[in-house]
């Protein structure tokens, strides 16, 4: 990482890259022990999943809220700890055979639960470890992080079970988690002021309207939601679509998926540079642009039904909204008062979550009715959608980023 990142970041950065590899590897393998392993069902696999993903909707408020309370390190070691310790006691329980698929799905609750509070916390923390200038390349090498576990963790998980067994996932998993700890104990944080004692609920409150009434956090919000939507739209179609109509066999499906994880590393990468050779609006806009042509070249799947383009767009939807998600993340850091960064993540965090099974309940109404091939319109619409709030924002405007706020 260059050098003008201080060394407190780079803690964070390096804490960052073993805590999201701990994830990916227990949300991959959790599925696969559950159903080679406790023999389970696509209904157990789905509650399984549903209890991976719930503590994004009930717990970011929180967490957010204590994110303004408390020093945001204690919080990052108290969300990792719980993370590393459901991890330990399902090494535990598959060693002593007492793992059901419930204790799985309780255990992937509450290690999820981490998960939210690192994301939460992270974005936070991060403008009191960097100089503002260097924010856009502080976000992207903790979204390239992300990437690289995004990317590698499943395959890593597949293969681990299946060479040296669930045990040896999950021992991997926790020693990664464990080490993140280590490294957010080596982290300085500076002190900050206590605020002043407030009912929760006030706090929240102040939050989410502070979030809706900042001219700048306003019309990303609505752009995330209306991504995520379209993009669950998306995914629920995705797979029947390409077996159906593209007739694609299991390993081309999985390397036009893999396309994605290739984009986000490529985006993640190249976001600094983009950053630094356009007016900021311009490049806040990038994502979303590019979300419309890589929905454009999935829909062109229907007149020429080629893998190649399925790959393309699937790459494209990786590389774009990464670059919208640093740009974004940087100009919320940017507007938002450093006491109120907690819980303005958290709203961000919370709204993207709530539109997800929206995307995806209405993916599978478009395609049980009238078809696969109708949710890939569907979503395009969406995402046109998406650019537009974008590009009709004050945002536009923006040459560089605004003053901190206060």
């Amino acid at each position: 990482m260059p050098s003008r990142l201080p060394r407190p970041f780079l803690n964070l950065a390096w804490s960052n890259l073993a805590a999201q590899s701990a994830e990916q590897l227990s949300l991959a393998a959790a599925p696969l022990v559950a159903v080679l392993a406790l023999r389970a069902g696509p209904g157990e696999v789905g509650m399984l999943a549903a209890a991976q993903t719930l503590p994004f909707l009930l717990a970011s408020m929180p967490l957010g809220m204590l994110a303004d309370r408390m020093p945001r390190r204690r919080l990052m070691l108290w969300a990792e700890g719980l993370r590393a310790l459901s991890l330990f006691a399902m090494l535990i329980a598959f060693l002593s055979s007492s793992l059901t698929i419930e204790w799985l799905a309780l255990l992937g609750f509450l290690g999820a639960i981490g998960t939210v509070g690192f994301s939460v916390v992270a974005p936070a923390l991060v403008p009191e470890l960097v100089p503002r200038g260097a924010l856009a390349l502080a976000n992207s090498r903790l979204e390239l992080a992300r990437s690289a576990a995004f990317t590698a963790g499943p395959a890593l998980a597949g293969s681990l079970v299946s060479w040296a067994g669930a045990a040896a996932t999950f021992t991997l998993a926790a020693v990664l988690s464990t080490f993140a700890i280590l490294l957010l104990l080596r982290l300085l944080e500076p002190r900050r002021p206590s605020p002043p004692e407030r009912h929760p609920f006030a706090e929240v409150r102040e939050g989410a309207s502070f979030v809706w009434h900042e001219p700048m956090l306003r019309p990303m919000l609505i752009t995330g939601v209306i991504f995520n939507v379209s993009w669950f739209v998306l995914q629920a179609a995705y797979v029947p679509y390409a077996v159906r109509v593209l007739d694609m066999s299991a390993q081309t499906i999985g390397l036009t998926l893999a396309m994605f994880g290739a984009g986000m590393l490529a985006g993640a990468m190249l976001t600094s540079r983009v950053v630094a050779a356009m007016p900021f609006g311009r490049a806040i806009q990038v994502g979303p642009v590019v979300s419309v042509l890589a929905a454009s070249a999935m829909a062109a799947t229907l007149v020429f039904p080629h893998a190649a383009l399925a790959g393309l767009s699937f790459a494209l939807f990786g590389a774009g909204p990464m670059v919208w998600t640093i740009a974004s993340t940087t100009l919320r850091q940017s507007v938002t008062a450093g006491p109120m960064l907690g819980r303005v993540s958290a709203v961000f965090l919370t709204a993207n979550a709530g539109a997800r099974p929206i995307g995806a309940a209405l993916g599978g109404l478009v395609g049980s009715t009238y078809g696969e091939s109708a949710c890939l319109l569907v979503a395009l619409a969406g995402f046109v959608i998406q650019a537009c709030v974008i590009l009709g924002s004050r945002i536009t405007s923006l040459r560089r980023l605004p003053v901190p706020a206060a």
